[in-house]
């Protein structure tokens, strides 16, 4: 293994006061716990809070700033925080109007933010819920009942940020949040595993010509191996399967995230860019929102994701398109 680390202990602990300490204009970290919050205040608005294990980055703490997410809870590498931090945020987020919990699909997520909801409860704070499903590769895989929540998490944050920002409800946002994320959905290729550093070991491994189709972002098996194809073949792949889950029409307007997991540089993902946008022409896909780049990664692995959210409503496109400050948008 080969990390520029100090303690593989340490890793996150040190990675939050590194962001805190490049990005401090924006966030701040709520002392003793793994919380960043942002620093601009939203009085009277819905506070949108995220989160789950580290090694996502620049997920979820990333995107903490103005017309994004108020807080981010950051647990372990790859291991859902810890109900007390959860609350912690809610309660520090907070800013009269409640908070929404955007939770990605994983058993230990969904119960470990569901009981910092029923301890902000106690504090008489309103909280609700949406859980991101995206992942159309397989279901009931490792950790997760159903889908997994993967990279279209970012366009939720992005979108219940805006909307929050507008001033809707809590819930006018729930109900937007369920909305958009079942027009949202994912699927993945990697070519090598992550390695998490306190195993110090790559959580799977593939031979040196071969990939594997819809892996997790922790390493979770995905639905096919086999020898490593073009960039136009994977294309081809990965917009099959989503053509088949939308049954998209000619016309139809999508948001496309072309996302790097982690080990991708950006040349190979403009190239499959370039060989995704070929096919949704030719199928008359009109594509007005348009994203390239590392936002949902799985440390160090080599791969890449495909996200279109179906742009359903023209007020959709303008809460993507609103102007945000964050560490990473």
């Amino acid at each position: 293994m080969k990390k520029i680390i100090n303690k593989p202990e340490d890793v996150v602990d040190e990675m939050l006061d590194g962001l805190v300490f490049t990005s401090a204009s924006l966030i701040r970290r709520l002392p003793g716990t793994n919380v960043i919050l942002r620093k601009q205040k939203s009085e009277g608005k819905v506070a949108v809070v995220s989160g789950g294990g580290s090694g996502h980055e620049p997920t979820h703490a990333g995107f903490v700033g103005s017309g994004m997410l108020a807080a981010a809870v950051c647990g372990p590498v790859f291991t859902s925080p810890t109900p007390d931090q959860i609350a912690a945020a809610i309660k520090e987020a907070n800013q009269g109007a409640g908070v929404l919990l955007v939770i990605k699909n994983y058993s230990g997520d969904i119960m470990n933010f569901e009981m910092a909801e029923d301890l902000a409860s106690m504090d008489h704070i309103e909280v609700k819920h949406i859980v991101v499903d995206d992942d159309i590769a397989v279901e009931d895989s490792t950790y997760t009942a159903g889908k997994r929540g993967v990279a279209g998490t970012i366009l939720v944050h992005k979108m219940m940020g805006a909307a929050a920002e507008a001033g809707l409800s809590l819930n006018e946002l729930k109900d937007l949040g369920d909305q958009v994320i079942s027009s949202i959905k994912t699927i993945g290729v990697a070519l090598s595993a992550g390695t998490v550093p306190e195993s110090g070991k790559p959580g799977f491994v593939l031979k040196d010509n071969e990939m594997e189709y819809g892996v997790g972002i922790h390493g979770e098996p995905g639905y096919r191996r086999e020898p490593i194809k073009s960039s136009k073949e994977i294309a081809k792949e990965l917009t099959d399967k989503l053509r088949d889950a939308f049954k998209w029409n000619a016309s139809d307007r999508y948001a496309i995230l072309v996302n790097g997991l982690g080990a991708t540089p950006l040349m190979e993902q403009y190239i499959f860019a370039n060989d995704v946008s070929e096919i949704l022409t030719k199928d008359k896909i009109e594509l007005p929102f348009r994203k390239v780049g590392s936002y949902m990664t799985s440390l160090d692995m080599a791969g890449i994701s495909l996200t279109l959210f179906h742009l359903k409503q023209d007020q959709w496109l303008d809460w993507l398109n609103v102007p945000v400050e964050t560490t990473a948008w």
